[in-house]
């Protein structure tokens, strides 16, 4: 009888989502089905095989992330899903998640930020890119090493206490922390310096008086197939999540002989963790000197209208909340009749600047072209401003 080979591949880790609500409510447009379906989303794009999804209402958040009935349930649920990881749809605090691992009997446990950081790293293509990806891990690792030690502590068969644990285990703990600390330094020396260059690059644009227009949106709203679409670009542009995380920066001649620079860069998402914020600080920075924004909105998406009101919160969140923009209602040629694209629009919300686009069939183009043009008009130059809409 041949022998059966093993296969020599990554393993795929089977994945059990988790979600709470506490208080009477959520919060915001986002239901939290819509948001394990996210979640689901996410671990698939981080490479795991997703067999499940639970959910708990809870009035106040507990020591566990979960209730104790919950947590039994999970671990009944084990025997019949046989997963590997427990995926939590918000960020845990580091004691949270030492309590949920001792309570789960050590079933591993990630939260929805270390989720994000993993697909992020996956996606990162350039050196800066990398760097970015990196800080933010080592920023989110740095309050959990002493919980990820005694999780391996436990592994190797149980816990030390009493005398004698004083010792190796809290000096290579503090040897972890000087060590990642000092990358942490370093990194942001490197992406420091590519601010600095960044910044050059936006000093000598800027006195060539050439407007500068940034696309922002949820992630996988079509920003990139725009960008192609407008420039004649060939930007990879692939269907899902956070295919772009670099800025890209490509020259629109526009129809009256005007240019403008169009600048694409990494997608938003709910719960979209402060640290990677901070960490993409220089990319991010590309739109922050833009003249007026792209707001693309994947029209045809269940959650268009959370989507939506996500990226307009975080661009709040970045002081960012009355630059001038274009809504761009995007994908309309996934939306069968002009009934549903009106439906679409009212549960969007309207804007005085307002166009649907289908950038994969050039479908409304000439009408945000036209935008573009009146923009630029109203634009001198990039820190002029154009006529709020």
């Amino acid at each position: 009888m041949a022998k059966r080979t093993q296969s020599t591949g990554p393993t795929i880790e089977r994945v059990l989502c988790v979600g709470v609500v506490t208080g009477r409510r959520p919060k915001g447009l986002w239901s939290l089905n819509d948001s394990l379906e996210e979640l689901a989303e996410l671990a698939r794009s981080s490479g795991g095989r997703v067999v499940g999804t639970v959910s708990q209402r809870l009035k106040a958040p507990t020591q566990t992330y979960l209730g104790k009935g919950k947590i039994d349930e999970i671990k009944a649920l084990q025997d019949a899903k046989k997963f590997d990881v427990l995926v939590c749809d918000d960020e845990l605090a580091p004691s949270q998640q030492r309590n949920l691992e001792a309570a789960l009997d050590d079933i591993k446990v990630m939260d929805r930020t270390a989720l994000i950081l993993d697909v992020f790293a996956r996606r990162a293509q350039t050196r800066e890119g990398r760097l970015q990806v990196e800080l933010a891990q080592h920023e989110y690792l740095l309050p959990r090493l002493a919980g990820q030690w005694t999780h391996l502590e436990r592994q190797r068969g149980g816990v030390r206490s009493g005398i004698g644990t004083v010792g190796p285990g809290e000096t290579q703990i503090e040897t972890d922390r000087r060590l990642i600390r000092n990358r942490v330094l370093k990194i942001k020396k490197d992406l420091e310096a590519v601010r600095r260059q960044r910044g050059q690059h936006r000093t000598r644009r800027d006195q060539q008086g050439v407007p500068v227009v940034g696309l922002v949106g949820y992630t996988n709203a079509g920003k990139s197939t725009l960008l192609n679409a407008l420039t004649k670009a060939e930007v990879a542009a692939e269907d899902r999540l956070f295919s772009t995380l670099d800025p890209i920066t490509r020259r629109l001649r526009l129809p009256s002989g005007r240019e403008m620079l169009l600048t694409d860069t990494v997608g938003f998402i709910q719960k979209l963790p402060p640290l990677v914020v901070n960490a993409f600080r220089a990319t991010l920075e590309e739109i922050e000197s833009a003249t007026v924004l792209l707001h693309v909105v994947d029209m045809s998406h269940p959650n268009a209208a959370a989507q939506a009101q996500t990226v307009d919160d975080i661009l709040d969140d970045m002081h960012m909340g009355d630059r001038p923009r274009i809504l761009v209602l995007n994908k309309v040629d996934l939306l069968e009749s002009e009934a549903m694209q009106n439906d679409a629009m009212i549960n969007i919300g309207s804007h005085p600047r307002t166009v649907m686009t289908s950038a994969l069939t050039g479908q409304g183009l000439d009408h945000l072209t036209a935008h573009l043009e009146a923009a630029a008009t109203a634009a001198p130059s990039p820190t002029a401003g154009v006529v709020a809409g």
